[in-house]
């Protein structure tokens, strides 16, 4: 047996608000951070064969909560906090039983009465069970997409809490679901290699971007394969139509443009700007209010018919999704690989969403997002829904360069890694130079440790 010896927790700034990557019209000055978690076990590992990792003295697991800025620290003390517990116990048992792991930690009587399964604790709780699935997947020589695909349906409903959702979704539907798919899952691996997953890019739709920048983004999307892009609208309407007009004519008739509010506006005021937008043909709007207001985006789906409905990525557990999904208030699903508590809940999600037809499109706008949630939507393709068509991972060119495994995408698809593990883990020069307040880049900033802005 194992032994958990050590948890490391670091708050990880990246300074994007700098050049505005990640602006939009609720959050105009995002520095794209990371509440980083490293947990160590006394089981000794060596360095992959091939050099991409360096030679450790110890086997780590590793997981993260995104955020924006101020609040990481809040956030990376709520990790701490909670995963201490996991000191001096056995792994082997932890990873054995993830689904007794995750209700462990989520059944907490005491962390419960702060939510109960929302916020800060039950992000928190998510990066620990992300960094333990990291921790089982590098283990069994996987990456994680491929451990969960070939999971049987008896082991993948063990991982799933059905309270709350029986009323929607039982867990015999569930079961149905996943032995629909166990025929031909080798196939659709096979396929999932050959062919890739459809990527779409919202690295021309910062609403912080100059019209010249928009332009030639939305070029270089098309020159590399990208089948859709995703623009960030909601603080002007003038501009909104500006900016979508010159998407249009760079992108041309047909091609799929989304757009994002990012929760910016009421009901009635959502349904007449999006009124004026829909000449653009839109293909989604995303958010376009409150994200815990379900009956405001049913209200606004059915008054915006045939455009859908997208939103999920502060979705907080499965029991609102399911609402939304019971409501008709989403037409197109976008978890989020940190924003619940983990790779277990995010099955759940999965499996609502297959229950209801309802297409998985996940949010990935964020450091690390794309790394994680690739392993989800794959997992989906192969072993819930068995469907790769009218499916697309979210892909921004930010910051990928600081991860170990980072992601492969190329002519507009993600490519799925065969790496073991879940990518979570970073760059330890990343960590030290990007560490809030005390790393070389915030260090030097006039303002800081407060700082939150471009760094001088």
């Amino acid at each position: 047996m194992s032994i958990i010896t050590a948890i490391d927790v670091l708050d990880v700034r990246f300074p994007t608000s700098a050049s505005l990557d990640g602006s939009d019209a609720m959050n105009p000055d995002p520095d794209y951070s990371a509440a980083y978690l490293t947990i160590e076990t006394d089981a000794p590992v060596a360095g992959a064969d091939d050099g991409s990792m360096p030679a450790a003295t110890a086997e780590t697991g590793h997981g993260f909560v995104f955020t924006i800025g101020r609040g990481n620290d809040v956030q990376a003390n709520a990790i701490r906090v909670i995963a201490e517990r996991l000191i001096g116990r056995e792994v082997e048992p932890l990873l054995a039983d993830m689904g007794a792991t995750w209700r462990e930690f989520v059944h907490d009587s005491q962390l419960r009465w702060l939510g109960p399964e929302k916020g800060v604790s039950h992000m928190a709780i998510g990066a620990i069970i992300n960094a333990l699935w990291d921790l089982k997947a590098t283990r069994a020589g996987l990456p994680l997409w491929e451990l969960l695909a070939r999971m049987s349906t008896e082991e993948i409903l063990s991982l799933v809490d059905f309270r709350y959702l029986t009323d929607f979704m039982t867990r015999e539907d569930a079961r149905t679901i996943l032995r629909r798919a166990e025929s031909g899952k080798d196939a659709r691996i096979e396929r999932l290699r050959e062919c890739g997953y459809a990527a779409y890019t919202t690295t021309p739709g910062w609403l912080g971007y100059s019209d010249e920048k928009l332009t030639r983004l939305c070029r270089e999307a098309l020159e590399a394969g990208f089948g859709q892009i995703k623009l960030k609208v909601g603080a002007d309407r003038a501009d909104d139509i500006r900016r979508l007009s010159i998407a249009r004519e760079v992108c041309g008739p047909g091609f799929p443009i989304a757009v994002d509010a990012n929760q910016r506006w009421e009901t009635a005021e959502a349904i007449d700007w999006i009124g004026e937008l829909a000449q653009f043909d839109l293909h989604w709007v995303e958010e376009p209010t409150s994200p815990d207001d379900v009956l405001s985006h049913a209200d606004i789906q059915a008054a915006i018919e045939p455009v859908p409905v997208a939103t999920g990525e502060h979705c907080q557990n499965r029991i609102l999704f399911k609402q939304f999904l019971r409501a008709d208030a989403l037409r197109v699903m976008q978890i989020d690989a940190s924003r619940v508590a983990g790779v277990n809940e995010n099955i759940a999600n999965l499996l609502l969403a297959a229950h209801a037809g309802v297409p998985v499109c996940p949010h990935a706008g964020g450091v690390g997002l794309c790394e994680l949630v690739q392993h989800l939507s794959m997992f989906d393709s192969i072993a819930v829904s068995g469907e790769l068509d009218g499916r697309c991972i979210e892909f921004v060119d930010h910051l990928h360069e600081h991860f170990f495994d980072p992601v492969d995408v190329r002519n507009g698809r993600y490519w799925p890694t065969g790496a073991p593990g879940a990518s979570a883990r970073m760059k330890p020069e990343a960590l030290r130079r990007f560490q809030f307040p005390d790393g070389p880049e915030w260090s030097r900033s006039v303002s800081a440790p407060d700082a939150t802005g471009p760094l001088q």
